[in-house]
């Protein structure tokens, strides 16, 4: 940690999440962090506030991979993205002063690329989901690399990164998976199995060489609602959408007693 001392603090802008936050920078300063307000001149760059400020801050930045990322929590429990919480000032200095960094390990999450009908290129950390966005079921030919594998029809697919399994994913019933795992799990929402529409009926787990292949039918239906984490994204008359692992990572600071499993077995059990 030596070597990165510039911290960039993302988080929303309240009165009171303010105050909360100005014993931590002034901490930060002591230590001889430099607070920038420029996230690209940082080197870390904290989130401040729960899971869905952590996914904000980090799409905000650009999905940086030359910096850390480091989710602290406002609230008395911790989430899958926080490893710290906001009173706990004095573990967080502890812990990213420390010279032999006994405490603190690095971890690397895979992400996942979105393109849409070959034009922009959208990167996940949570999830890609594409559901209708009128009430009528959604079509959609599935294909993993060049094989069709099945056309789905009903509410919508979700594709999740191994971090992004415990969200949106899960409560379609889809697996928890390790993040040591660089893959992405499709899981469907509400579909419709009949003798002319036929899937899977589960979730399934697309390696990280594959390329998964999402084609919308045209059937008065084409302007789908497209979710890229926690935001929407809204393009009309969406065909195809191609989705892959990405090369790139994104290194999160958490503590080494505190593993996904340990995140897991907290927030479910």
């Amino acid at each position: 940690m030596d070597n990165r001392r510039n911290i960039y603090f993302y988080h929303k802008r309240d009165a009171d999440l303010l105050i909360k936050l100005a014993p931590l920078q002034e901490l930060a300063r002591r230590y001889d962090f430099t607070i920038v307000e420029d996230y690209r001149k940082a080197n870390i760059i904290a989130s401040v506030g729960d899971d869905g400020t952590f996914l904000q801050a980090v799409r905000k930045t650009g999905f940086r991979d030359d910096c850390l990322y480091m989710g602290i929590s406002v609230l008395d429990s911790l989430s899958m993205y926080c490893d710290f919480r906001i009173s706990d000032t004095a573990k967080m200095i502890e812990v990213i002063t420390s010279n032999t960094n006994t405490q603190l390990k690095v971890r690397r999450y895979p992400t996942i690329d979105v393109t849409v009908d070959g034009q922009g290129t959208f990167r996940c950390l949570n999830e890609f989901s594409i559901r209708s966005a009128i009430i009528k079921t959604l079509t959609v030919d599935v294909f993993i690399d060049q094989l069709h594998l099945e056309t789905f029809r009903g509410d919508g697919l979700i594709v999740a990164t191994p971090t992004g399994s415990t969200a949106y994913n899960k409560s379609v019933n889809g697996s928890i998976v390790d993040p040591l795992l660089s893959c992405m799990q499709v899981s469907e929402v509400a579909s419709v199995n009949t003798n002319q529409y036929r899937t899977l009926g589960a979730s399934f787990i697309v390696g990280s060489e594959r390329l998964l292949t999402l084609k919308v039918a045209s059937e008065g239906n084409d302007q789908p609602t497209m979710g890229m984490d926690n935001e929407a994204l809204s393009i009309r008359h969406v065909e195809t959408i191609q989705i892959k692992i990405s090369d790139q990572k994104i290194k999160t600071l958490k503590l080494k007693d505190n593993s996904f499993w340990d995140k897991v077995k907290r927030t479910f059990l």
